[in-house]
C-alpha cells in the first residue's frame, strides 16, 4: 500500500496563508472569533481544523469549508493507515469474497 504523507491542515492554514498575509495568530483569531490558543493548536499541528474553523475560514474569504475539511480527512485518513500497517492488517480477514475483477 503507497502512502503519501499528507501535511497537517494547520501547518498549511500557517504557511499558506498566515504567512503570506503578515497575519499573527491573535490577529486570526480575532477576525474568526474564536480564541487564540485555538488557532495556535492549529497552525502547530497539535489540533484539528474543525467543522467550525473550516466554515469560519470559508467566511474569511479563505477557500471553501470542503477544502480545509477534506485537507484534514486526507491528513486522518493517512495517520489511521500508517498506524494500521504490518501486522494488524494481515490478520484481518475478508468479509466478503474478493470478486476477479476487484483484484486488477
Amino acid at each position: 500500500m503507497n502512502t503519501i504523507n499528507h501535511p497537517h491542515p494547520g501547518l498549511i492554514l500557517r504557511e499558506e496563508v498566515l504567512k503570506p498575509l503578515n497575519l499573527t495568530v491573535v490577529e486570526v483569531a480575532d477576525r474568526l472569533g474564536m480564541a487564540r490558543a485555538s488557532i495556535s493548536r492549529v497552525v502547530n499541528g497539535r489540533c484539528a481544523i474543525s467543522y467550525d474553523l473550516a466554515v469560519r475560514l470559508e467566511a474569511a474569504g479563505v477557500n471553501t469549508a470542503r477544502f480545509w475539511t477534506g485537507l484534514q480527512y486526507e491528513y486522518d485518513l493517512d495517520k489511521a493507515r500508517q498506524a494500521a500497517q504490518g501486522a494488524a492488517l494481515s490478520k484481518i480477514m475478508p468479509l466478503v469474497p474478493r470478486h476477479e475483477s476487484a483484484q486488477a
